[in-house]
């Protein structure tokens, strides 16, 4: 074992025995909940000992890759103040008023800000935003303009003029570090104790799906090993808490999230980590190794008893630095995985060199076992010799902040078209990759460099979060550690086209999942005006007794009973569904009923569905499926199924009612 690696794991042990004694105190006072102290898996003591799998570690391979070259700059349009020189580069004085290139500041609230940023709508149609305050707590945990404490919820109804109406402060979330992670198919937010060097970990859950205003703690506890990163599946069911300087990962089951659990611990080097669609791949920033790993989680997905992992392949690249998340996406169908390094070669080793940035990339996966990349996202600034000729620069002096990367996104995972970066000191960085092959830099925005605690009083920015998209309006939300939460909008004129939110003004992104009597933010009993108020955008198309909502990239569709249909109810059941909602369907793939999408063929999925026998109307035929407290829906045509939905149990009580109710629907 290295020095380093030595030293690293010397300070995690000793931070357990410490934090071992915060949490019995808290325990003992009713603080938090830790379940599991006196034995098992979430035992005290088993969380500093090795227990666990060790996947066969796969070779790491370097393979052909393009050219190092920075990205090109498109040309700054009216209204900008661009930088003086080098692309990326704030010397001292320059930005004192802030930088910009093809963006407009929209709104700024707070006054610090950490490592994540997220947007998110709720089932009300409420659009809440969500950070961490701290970069590294408690050492900034008070600043001069202001508390930098925990996570901050903002109402962002108007993006304009943001509105802060809650803080969470459960102990993760005080110290979430990089971990802090939302699931909108399930409205949880998430986040388990990170750094220093690692935290114990201890993870709270909050639903946020009801109100995303005033987020509901569901569970504080202790059900991972250690926490820095984090993973959410895609389902919201398994939040994957990292380490990052220690090899463990603990998957844990939030299906319950009043009561999640460890269901794998894993002795895997993981910085960030991102999962495949369907749960079954990680995508893996491998901080020592300076490589990404895919890694087989299907077991897991599974639920198979005793999981076991698998990894997959191991790719480095010429540049790398420290990686630090990856996240898959697909271009017309291709599979492709974004990644991106944090800091230079030379943050953690004395003989690494200091002028080698990592920056981003793009990774084709067609074949996971040989992924490649394919294309560089750089600024000119990251190129080794003006890194070297900018060293002296306001922030350049620290080895944790300077001229890098640290987090990139995209709005969605497919043809995303679109990518926004916290580039540390040079701010925000917006790049266009309608082609993947050759991406180029759209627009930046720096922010004002006041010296604060966070920058250490240097002039600098310190850009370090991971921006959220409200696509529809072109805007971008990011937080600059020092000065707080940023909304910016790009210029029309450089924003990439085929964005699909952006061909579909206004409408939000699917939120929910279809459960019960649920599918999304309606529900079966709703009154008209009631669902009306949960989206933003609806229209009847000419049908009296039907509602369309607005989402992207499909909507949702409501019936209410015809007077067809109510002339045949009896007088009390009559009374009680008229001009509610009595069925809901989708098109739209966010949702599944019983985990079938819309747009799969139905003899693949007859054997787990069983509907009963069809009922043939115009084009269309439909199925009814048993379901949990409401009746299944499938509109099929040419043996694929069009749209998916529930309708109301007591309304379909013969083939005639059933019947009655689809037609009213054609």
């Amino acid at each position: 074992m290295s020095r380093r690696r030595r030293r690293l794991v010397e300070i995690a042990l000793g931070t357990i025995a410490s934090v071992a004694l915060v949490l019995s105190i808290l325990t003992a006072a009713g603080a938090v909940t830790l379940p599991g102290l006196n034995g098992g898996d979430n035992d005290l003591l088993a969380l500093s000992q090795g227990a666990g799998q060790t996947p066969d570690k796969v070779p790491t391979v370097t393979r052909a890759e393009p050219p190092l070259v920075a990205t090109q700059l498109a040309k700054c349009g009216p209204g900008s103040h661009p930088e003086p020189g080098v692309d990326g580069r704030v010397p001292a004085g320059s930005g004192v008023n802030g930088l910009s290139c093809n963006m407009t500041e929209i709104a700024h609230q707070g006054t610090s800000g950490g490592f994540k940023v997220f947007r998110y709508i709720d089932q009300q149609g409420h659009v809440c935003a969500f950070y961490d305050t701290a970069l590294l707590f408690p050492t900034n945990g008070i600043n001069a303009a202001g508390p930098s404490l925990g996570v901050a919820v903002l109402d962002m109804t108007d993006p304009s003029h943001p509105v802060q109406t809650d803080t969470l402060t459960e102990l993760p979330m005080m110290t979430p570090h990089e971990s802090l992670n939302l699931n909108t198919t399930r409205g949880l937010l998430a986040a388990v104790n990170g750094n220093p060097a690692t935290e114990p970990g201890l993870v709270s859950i909050y639903d946020v799906h009801a109100d995303c205003r005033h987020p509901v703690l569901d569970s504080t506890s202790l059900v991972a090993r250690f926490g820095h990163e984090s993973g959410f599946s895609p389902d919201g069911k398994t939040f994957y808490a990292t380490s990052t300087a220690l090899p463990s990962i603990t998957a844990i089951d939030v299906t319950d999230p009043k009561h999640p659990h460890a269901i794998w611990q894993g002795n895997i080097l993981a910085h960030g980590m991102s999962l495949s669609d369907d749960g079954n791949r990680a995508y893996i920033a491998d901080p020592t190794g300076g490589d990404m790993l895919i890694l087989d989680t299907s077991q897991i997905q599974a639920r198979d008893p005793n999981p076991q992992a698998k990894e997959i392949s191991r790719l480095t690249w010429t540049s790398a630095s420290i990686p630090q998340n990856a996240i898959p996406f697909t271009e017309n169908g291709h599979p492709y995985v974004l990644e991106f390094d944090e800091y230079t070669q030379g943050t953690l080793s004395p003989t690494g060199d200091r002028n080698a940035v990592g920056a981003a990339r793009i990774i084709d996966i067609s074949d996971e076992t040989k992924p490649f990349v394919v294309a560089n996202l750089r600024l000119q600034v990251d190129q080794p010799a003006d890194h070297q000729a900018a060293d002296g620069d306001p922030g350049t002096t620290s080895p944790a902040q300077g001229y890098a990367a640290h987090y990139c996104n995209i709005p969605q995972r497919v043809d995303p078209k679109i990518v926004a970066c916290s580039f540390i000191a040079s701010g925000l960085r917006i790049f266009d990759i309608s082609d993947l092959l050759h991406p180029k830099e759209i627009g930046y925005f720096v922010a004002p460099t006041t010296p604060n605690t966070e920058t250490g009083y240097s002039e600098s920015d310190y850009a370090m979060s991971q921006p959220a998209f409200d696509v529809a309006r072109h805007e971008i939300w990011y937080t600059d550690g020092g000065t707080g939460f940023y909304v910016v909008r790009v210029d029309n004129g450089v924003w990439p086209s085929g964005t699909a939110p952006a061909t579909r003004p206004g409408c939000p992104a699917a939120i929910g999942r279809l459960a019960g009597t649920s599918l999304g933010p309606v529900k079966l009993g709703m009154t008209r005006a009631r669902a009306r108020r949960a989206f933003s955008h609806s229209t009847t198309r000419g049908h009296r007794n039907m509602d369309f909502f607005c989402l992207t990239p499909n909507g949702i569709r409501v019936a209410y009973p015809s007077s067809g249909v109510l002339g045949k109810l009896a007088p009390k059941l009559r009374k009680q569904v008229r001009g509610r909602v009595i069925l809901a369907l989708t098109a739209n793939r966010h949702y599944a009923l019983k985990g079938v999408k819309p747009q799969t063929k139905l003899a693949k999925v007859r054997r787990r569905l069983r509907p009963g026998r069809g009922f043939r109307v115009g084009a269309n035929t439909w199925y009814l499926v048993a379901a949990r407290r409401s009746i299944g829906v499938l509109k099929v045509r040419h043996g694929q199924i069009q749209e998916i939905g529930i309708a109301n149990r007591s309304l379909i009580a013969s083939r005639a009612a059933a019947r009655r109710l689809l037609t009213s629907l054609d």
